[in-house]
């Protein structure tokens, strides 16, 4: 059994405590935060010892302070001073465009209605910001001793999709996560974790002997308080559903619940790959960033079966949030994705077009440096574009690589013909038959796709591995046809073994040394040190990609950070370095995480200081 599987059946024994026996639970949680605790509060003991033993000696002896009572108390005065600096947090409102007292009359006068119906204090604060989602934000004043600050953020992309009903029960589940039941529990562990992971980092970064044995017992301590935590945030979600089904409807919330999988899931398969793509192509990120992601949520009727089959599918145990069937069936409610009403941006009134706007201006600014970023990492991809253009007589490989350029560079032309001129001149040629496959399988040729995906599997084993993650990612559009999806999910459980059987025991032989150049792994390393949260990194060459495609490279990382923190940290980053490289940590993946530290051996990046 994996480490991941290990944690995840962790997890389901964790969650059913939570729910049979709650307060067992909650002592576990406890008792292991304290634990955190008590390290910090021994490595603070152990830092003042000094001061009291000579405090005491001048004390019964009479003697004075002395310069070597002062040499003997600098460095605990630096490790005390280290660790009082990490329990020290500013806590910031969240962003996002707060609503004054005049604007958006309808929304706050619905939102306050919602507040005082669930019970909610009152608030400090309504945003709106760019982002597909909504939260419900307690600010700590003085460590929460002086109490919370509780904000409202809504996203204007979620608010356009949903209806008026639909977005009350999401204000009305917000509302129910400043609940007294959670609120603070939750609150504290978020701010316990953050703390101890803090607390390892200064020590890191002061240099200190004995940081590396308070990093590794944080490397151990950390993902177990994850792992337990996952119960209690899943809890909670479905405690907030119960909120919003009482104050909005329980069908409104089950609306609201399938309206946002499927849009969600909309801009995860189309619309977020593709505008990342067009930063390999284009310089500037685009000037209207929201109208189009509120776009590319729309569409026709989906196959709800399908989607909450897939959905509990993908769940992953570890995730805070309980799957979208788990949720439905506590609401013990229906799926169904009837028209969508007004929508309820409406509320915002004239301030809706000037918000789009500034979030949009807000939005590039935000993204700018990482959009250059890809830009930059492509400049290589372009320049050999523009070569294999200038060819009169392209040989079968360098067609196929052309056709893989046109593809991964101008996104605005259909590379299919260009894979069909490669396949003409070579029909076994494995990139082309693998691309040109994909391409017809996402258009809804499933016939010629299966074949050409199948018949490049059977030239190159190796292909089995990136032809399964491939066509999971084409299974998440919830907008593929029944056809379609049949012939993937055939074509996944066909191949599946033998990708398993490749990647069950890759071992080091399957690994090689990278071969990037001095200029390459220059780039590498000064885009990595643009993460704080990074401390050391490795590299190495799968052996075992698919055989014409370009090198993949794996980069394993010393995260410092919590366990929570590495998929939204990794992922811009995993961007910035493009497709050829794939990002992880140890937390999950330790065997692996062994392999390539002894087939690259020291670190190719280390942090300053460390």
């Amino acid at each position: 059994m994996t480490a991941q599987e290990t944690d995840r059946e962790r997890v389901r024994r964790l969650e059913a405590e939570a729910r049979d026996a709650p307060g067992r639970y909650r002592l576990r949680l406890v008792a292991m935060a304290l634990l955190g605790y008590g390290v910090v509060l021994g490595l603070l003991l152990l830092a003042l010892a000094p001061f009291a033993l000579v405090g005491v000696h001048l004390f019964v002896n009479g003697a004075s302070l002395a310069p070597q009572h002062v040499l003997v108390l600098v460095l605990p005065a630096a490790v005390a001073a280290v660790v009082l600096r990490t329990l020290w947090v500013r806590f910031d409102p969240p962003a996002g465009h707060a609503l004054a007292p005049d604007e958006a009359p309808q929304l706050q006068a619905e939102v306050e209605r919602l507040r005082r119906e669930t019970g909610a204090p009152p608030l400090d604060g309504i945003l709106v910001d760019e982002d597909f989602n909504a939260k419900a934000a307690s600010v700590p004043r003085a460590l929460g001793l002086l109490g919370h600050r509780h904000y409202l953020v809504l996203g204007l992309p979620l608010m356009r999709v949903l209806d008026r009903d639909e977005l009350a029960s999401v204000i009305a589940h917000e509302f129910g996560h400043f609940g007294a039941h959670d609120g603070r529990f939750a609150a504290w562990v978020y701010l316990s974790r953050g703390t101890w992971y803090r607390l390892r980092d200064g020590m890191a970064h002061h240099d200190f002997s004995f940081a590396w044995l308070l990093a590794r017992f944080y490397a151990w301590f950390a993902p177990r308080f994850d792992v337990c935590s996952r119960a209690l945030t899943r809890r909670h979600e479905y405690a907030a559903d119960a909120v919003a089904a009482r104050a909005a409807g329980r069908v409104a919330t089950a609306d609201a619940l399938v309206r946002v999988e499927v849009a969600a899931r909309r801009l995860h398969a189309r619309h977020w790959p593709g505008v990342w793509a067009r930063a390999r192509t284009q310089r500037h990120p685009p000037a209207q960033g929201l109208a189009r992601l509120a776009q590319a949520t729309q569409g026709n009727d989906v196959d709800l079966d399908r989607l909450l089959r897939l959905a509990a599918r993908e769940h992953d145990p570890l995730d805070t949030h309980p799957s979208l069937p788990q949720r439905l069936e506590a609401l013990q409610a229906t799926a169904r994705l009837r028209p969508a009403g007004e929508s309820s941006a409406a509320l915002l009134g004239p301030l809706q077009d000037t918000l789009e706007r500034r979030l949009d201006e807000a939005w590039r600014e935000a993204i700018r440096g990482h959009w250059e970023a890809l830009h930059e990492a492509a400049a290589n991809d372009r320049a050999r574009l523009a070569e294999l253009d200038a060819l009169g007589a392209p040989t079968p490989e360098q067609l196929a690589e052309h056709a893989l350029l046109v593809e991964q560079v101008r996104i605005d032309f259909d590379p299919l013909p260009l894979y069909e001129r490669a396949l003409a001149a070579d029909p076994d040629r494995v990139l082309a038959l693998f691309r040109a496959g994909l391409l017809q399988l996402r258009r809804g040729d499933a016939t010629a796709g299966g074949a050409r995906l199948r018949r490049a599997v059977e030239l190159d084993p190796g292909a089995a591995r990136p032809a399964v993650e491939e066509l999971g990612a084409l299974a998440t559009d919830p907008d593929l046809d029944a056809a379609t999806f049949a012939a993937i999910e055939r074509l996944r459980e066909a191949l599946s073994p033998q990708a398993a059987s490749d990647d069950a025991a890759p071992g080091e032989d399957a690994l090689l040394p990278h071969d990037l150049d001095a200029d390459a792994l220059h780039r590498l390393v000064r885009k990595l040190a643009c993460e704080e949260r990074i401390a050391r990194a490795w590299i190495a060459r799968r052996r075992t990609a698919l055989r014409e495609a370009p090198a993949h490279y794996l980069v394993l990382l010393d995260w410092r950070g919590s366990v929570a923190s590495e998929a939204p940290g990794l992922k811009p980053l995993a961007e910035t370095l493009g497709g050829g490289h794939t990002l992880f940590t140890a937390s999950h993946q330790r065997r692996l995480a062994q392999q390539v530290r002894a087939v690259c051996g020291e670190p190719v990046y280390r942090k300053r200081g460390r």
